[in-house]
């Protein structure tokens, strides 16, 4: 890797410590010019290079260029929290994000960039060079670290930073013993929502929500880096199977499927207590406490004035939408939401970006949907309060009501989904292919999946600022199951080889009271557990496909491994097995926790014509991981079908064995969990 590349990695250690400040294991340092320091340090430059510099691994000039202007970024006050829910946080984030990416070259963007370390908001400035790291052609195969790595502030109990601080300062070299992170540390048993709050606040689930904002930034002037392929429909349908996972995860711990929020007057049943600290803010997340109601909101400081009934007319606007299957324009003309390219559009209009086809007139209801939320403990700023959980990308899945608002949200591109025709044969069927049968296989059984806790670790150094330097590890405990393979029986009776999609999805068998789920019902519950092409070649087919290897996940090792650790450089031979996305769906969560007694589900197969669901393009050098939930960076989304086929809408079938075409099959499952926690590196 070229060192200004290796630099540029370097902002992201320590952030909130200044880049004159020895960085990386190399303990380098930035020699900036005399008049980047800010004020505060000016009268001390001399004493600082000297204090930084003598035993500096590495010194890194920094080219004096004409810096750009940086007033609108400088805006947010350094120590506040910064959200791209939040219309002028994501105006600033747009402006920085154009800055950094209109950088001629690399020396250029290392020099703006040592000068914003210093002055702009940490979370904003880490943000807006992620986004520009992903999107320069200079910079391409350059991975950054996770956000667990660099903000751990924002995924786990302030607790642990107290212990780390301690354990760092006895121990200030060698081997460190980890700081364990207390399991269900925000309620206790008495509040039945902390069943599932191994799911909420898992640190997995809620990077990969932090990374798909990252790959699907909002606001930029280069509308490339926002217009990607199909960027309205993976984020209604990357959302919808959240909220399916969600739903299984509930039932699995014998609570009901979630009450959507679609009264915007009603109060919110649950409370959340956060219970985490950010270090750079240095205040404590704010909680909600049960029963509380949004209100207007008159926030001078946040560019905010806005009343609970313009979510209702742009809810209203969006519904008149879909009844008419059409959208208004800002000319006033009128664009079909035809049956190609509907969903992407009413997607685009929810999460409203500057790609949807109205702003002015649709709005912004998902976004300020989470803004109204994560205010109303404080929605006049009168006690001069931030916001909450439901205001960050990063920390929003933590909180039961994300689910209840994204139900809601599912609900509204459901009215759409409902008015398309429903699938027939020709879409659904395969001629010539045949699939008699579909079954599971692993160490707990034919047809049973095994869950259980494990106990990993990950190293916190690189985002504890103001402590000795070296690893800081901490232990958490997540939801793990066994490995398996699927074993798929398929019959070609073409006669000639031909190319099959095998798509896979589960889904639950009853509902909350034990009763059989109705098939509307079950398609809607269904999740995406894998797809793939596979081969046909005439007669008989066994194609067994493992669980590791599923288009919707990134492995443990892909989420939280420390980028230090990857060798070569990007895009070199040595380096394939560690280049990732860091979108994704977390592996250790792709199955739900099931119960002890074996929780029933049904698992589907199904066989489509490669031919009619192909893409044409080539996917050498692409980020291919988790493309069922984030696509591929730079590429077209790699199936023709609509996001979720053939669930996606309803069907005139009364059950599932009505819907099967003889290019399906399914079986019935269980999941079977173990009470125990087994550590990582003990597994087989």
């Amino acid at each position: 890797m070229s060192d200004a590349k290796k630099n540029l990695l370097l902002f992201f250690d320590r952030p909130s410590e200044p880049c004159f400040m020895q960085k990386g294991e190399e303990k380098a340092v930035f020699e900036i010019p005399e008049h980047y320091y800010p004020e505060k340090y000016k009268a001390l430059t001399s004493t600082i290079a000297n204090r930084f510099g003598d035993d500096a691994g590495r010194s890194i000039p920094v080219r004096n260029i004409a810096l750009p202007n940086l007033a609108q970024p400088m805006e947010l006050p350094y120590n506040d929290q910064f959200s791209l829910f939040v219309p002028k946080h994501r105006r600033l984030a747009g402006k920085l994000i154009d800055i950094f990416m209109g950088m001629r070259d690399l020396e250029d963007l290392q020099s703006v960039c040592s000068y914003c370390q210093l002055r702009i908001n940490p979370y904003m400035f880490n943000y807006c060079l992620s986004v520009a790291i992903l999107h320069r052609p200079d910079t391409k195969g350059l991975n950054i670290p996770t956000f667990a790595e660099t903000f751990p502030d924002k995924f786990m109990d302030p607790k642990v930073f107290r212990k780390a601080r301690e354990v760092s300062n006895v121990v200030t070299s060698g081997v460190r013993m980890p700081v364990t992170i207390p399991v269900n540390y925000t309620a206790n048993d008495s509040e039945p929502e902390q069943r599932v709050a191994y799911f909420r606040e898992d640190i997995g689930i809620n990077l990969h929500h932090w990374h798909w904002h990252l790959v699907y930034p909002f606001d930029s002037a280069d509308r490339s880096i926002v217009n990607k392929d199909r960027r309205g429909e993976l984020f209604y349908y990357m959302h919808q199977q959240i909220i399916a996972r969600y739903n299984m995860e509930r039932m699995c711990n014998g609570l009901s499927r979630v009450a959507r929020y679609q009264n915007f007057r009603d109060p919110i049943e649950e409370g959340y207590f956060p219970k985490l600290d950010s270090q750079v803010a240095s205040r404590a997340w704010p909680p909600r406490f049960a029963g509380t109601t949004i209100r207007d909101l008159d926030r001078p400081v946040d560019q905010i004035r806005a009343d609970v009934s313009q979510l209702e007319t742009w809810r209203d606007r969006f519904v008149q939408a879909v009844e008419t299957l059409s959208v208004t324009l800002p000319n006033g003309r009128q664009m079909p939401l035809d049956e190609e390219r509907g969903i992407d559009i009413l997607g685009n209009m929810m999460e409203s970006s500057i790609i949807s086809p109205n702003r002015g007139y649709y709005g912004d209801l998902h976004n300020m949907g989470h803004v109204f939320i994560s205010y109303s403990h404080d929605p006049d700023h009168r006690h001069l309060e931030q916001f909450g959980v439901m205001g960050d990308s990063a920390t929003a899945m933590r909180d039961p009501v994300f689910y209840r608002w994204h139900s809601y949200i599912d609900d509204l591109f459901q009215l759409y989904k409902v008015k398309l025709t429903p699938y027939g044969d020709d879409k659904l069927d395969f001629p010539g292919v045949r699939v008699s049968s579909v079954s599971l296989e692993g160490a707990a059984g034919r047809n049973t999946l095994g869950t259980f806790w494990e106990l990993s670790t990950v190293d916190l150094g690189r985002g504890l600022d103001f402590t000795p330097r070296g690893s800081v590890l901490a232990r958490f405990t997540h939801l793990q199951h066994q490995d398996f393979n699927y074993v798929i029986e398929v019959n070609n009776t073409s006669g000639q080889s031909v190319m099959g999609t095998v798509r896979i999805f589960m889904a639950p068998v009853q509902d909350e009271r034990g009763a059989p789920l109705s098939f509307d019902d079950q398609r809607r519950s269904m999740i995406e557990l894998d797809k793939f092409t596979a081969g046909l070649r005439p007669g008989n087919n066994t194609i067994r496909h493992r669980s590791v290897d599923s288009s919707v996940t990134i492995p443990y090792e892909r989420t939280f491994r420390d980028q230090s650790a990857r060798p070569g450089d990007p895009g070199s031979e040595e380096a394939a097995e560690f280049d990732f996305c860091g979108c994704g769906w977390p592996h250790h969560m792709l199955i739900a926790k099931g119960n002890q007694q074996g929780y029933p589900v049904v698992l589907f197969a199904m066989v489509s014509n490669w031919a009619e669901d192909r893409v044409e393009q080539d996917l050498v050098g692409s980020c291919n991981d988790a493309a069922s939930y984030c696509g591929i960076r730079d590429r077209k989304y790699p199936d023709r079908r609509a996001m979720g086929f053939p669930f996606d809408r309803p069907s005139p079938a009364q059950s599932l064995t009505d819907f099967l075409r003889p290019n399906m099959a399914m079986q019935n499952c269980s999941i079977r969990f173990t009470d125990t926690t087994i550590p990582r590196q003990q597994r087989r």
